[in-house]
């Protein structure tokens, strides 16, 4: 099977957006990881900074009602809303999932996270990736990233909940669901190894094996 698209989901701290830039690189493919958020925020006609906000995220039940107070004002207030008039979570991950098939239908692009594994999952065409490695290695790599006097194992718990929460609530699927990837590995040992292990696998090519054993 030749793959024209690969997906990566990534548990925070494994290392799987430099992964991810690192094999569309050997590719020569498009990365769309952080790009999303600026094409998302474009579509949506928002700053960067409030599609950061809402991205690979779940609304509380509290936001929700907020949002319905907001449209509840302004339709008393004689004003017509369209669906996207006010940005939410919502409104993101529809717009996520529109950007993700027109990706698809370009072909030849790596896209991290954002529910694309679910979105395409019935797209033979797609290889899916799950990177992950042990809580302790993720800990000290983040400690290097993160700002001084971060809580590293708090941070790293919310992100993978949100992550978690995300596809369980647009797309009805676990996150760490074997089922939905080709592809779980961990990122533990190198994150170049990684993404040469996932090249061979993805494209059956011992060049990257090969390319690995030399290194």
């Amino acid at each position: 099977m030749k793959y024209k698209v690969l997906t990566v989901s990534r548990e925070f701290g494994s290392g799987g957006g430099r992964i991810a830039q690192t094999i569309a690189r050997h590719l020569g493919w498009k990365l769309l990881d952080r790009e999303m958020i600026d094409a998302i925020a474009y579509a949506g006609r928002v700053p960067r900074d409030v599609a950061r906000v809402y991205d690979e995220h779940v609304e509380t039940w509290l936001g929700r009602l907020n949002q319905q107070a907001m449209r509840g004002a302004a339709l008393a207030a004689g004003l017509e809303l369209g669906p996207d008039a006010v940005f939410d979570a919502d409104t993101m991950a529809k717009i996520s999932q529109r950007l993700i098939e027109e990706a698809y239908a370009e072909s030849n692009c790596v896209i991290v996270g954002r529910g694309a594994q679910c979105i395409l999952q019935s797209k033979p065409d797609a290889y899916h990736v799950f990177i992950y490695a042990p809580f302790e290695e993720r800990v000290k790599r983040l400690q290097k990233r993160l700002e001084k006097g971060a809580n590293v194992e708090e941070r790293i718990q919310t992100v993978d909940g949100e992550r978690f929460k995300y596809l369980q609530e647009y797309f009805g699927q676990a996150w760490n669901n074997p089922h939905l990837y080709n592809l779980m590995i961990s990122s533990s040992d190198d994150e170049e190894a990684t993404a040469r292990l996932i090249l061979c696998a993805m494209t059956g090519e011992a060049k990257w094996m090969s390319a690995l054993t030399a290194a």
